[in-house]
């Protein structure tokens, strides 16, 4: 089984990043069957260290302002919601409860020894499922502005303070307004960024 041609050109080949939004609500129902989705997708040893930190109100989306890069900050505030696509860095605590087959899987990661490689492991897999966020959303029929131009310390100090939780990157969700897509950009060709030995 595979999908079909449309489908895949609504979660890849004809998808955009958006920079305008049309205004048209997302509801927490959406939101709940995004999560929903999203979850099942692989992570090292079920790790699933990434979290997300829907800003919905005009208050929650003003606290993330000022980390905002200029050119970001109309379409982030227009958009019916940012997600803040963050990862825990003691995913491991949670290991008990998601890998249950294999008890001393905490201790591979849990202690000041171990702290670079858990803080690897959280980033990696954490942007595994913002990845996979992104293609669930899109599947659902949701449109996306993923975006990386923000001042990460101030988010964290901002939402994240006192926690083992940092920010990765953003993603609006909503439905786009096709007016203000940008132009496509090229991609590589497979022999410009595929080896084969």
């Amino acid at each position: 089984m595979t999908l079909s041609p449309e489908d895949l050109d609504l979660i890849l080949r004809k998808a955009r990043s958006q920079n305008g939004w049309q205004a048209k609500p997302v509801s927490d129902e959406q939101l709940r069957e995004l999560y929903e989705l999203m979850k099942w997708a692989p992570t090292t040893m079920n790790t699933s260290p990434a979290r997300f930190l829907f800003l919905r109100s005009r208050e929650a989306k003003e606290r993330l302002k000022p980390a905002l890069s200029p050119g970001n900050v109309d379409k982030t505030m227009a958009a019916p919601v940012t997600t803040i696509i963050a990862y825990d860095t003691c995913f491991y605590d949670l290991l008990p409860q998601l890998f249950p087959h294999n008890q001393n899987a905490r201790g591979i990661f849990a202690g000041d020894d171990k702290q670079a490689h858990a803080e690897t492991t959280a980033f990696r897999n954490g942007s595994m499922q913002g990845g996979y966020f992104i293609l669930a959303a899109r599947a659902l029929g949701l449109d996306c502005g993923p975006m990386s131009g923000f001042n990460n310390a101030k988010v964290d100090a901002e939402f994240f303070a006192g926690t083992s939780v940092r920010s990765n990157f953003l993603c609006s969700l909503g439905y786009g307004d096709a007016s203000k897509v940008m132009p496509r950009s090229p991609r590589l060709a497979f022999d410009e960024a595929c080896t084969l030995l």
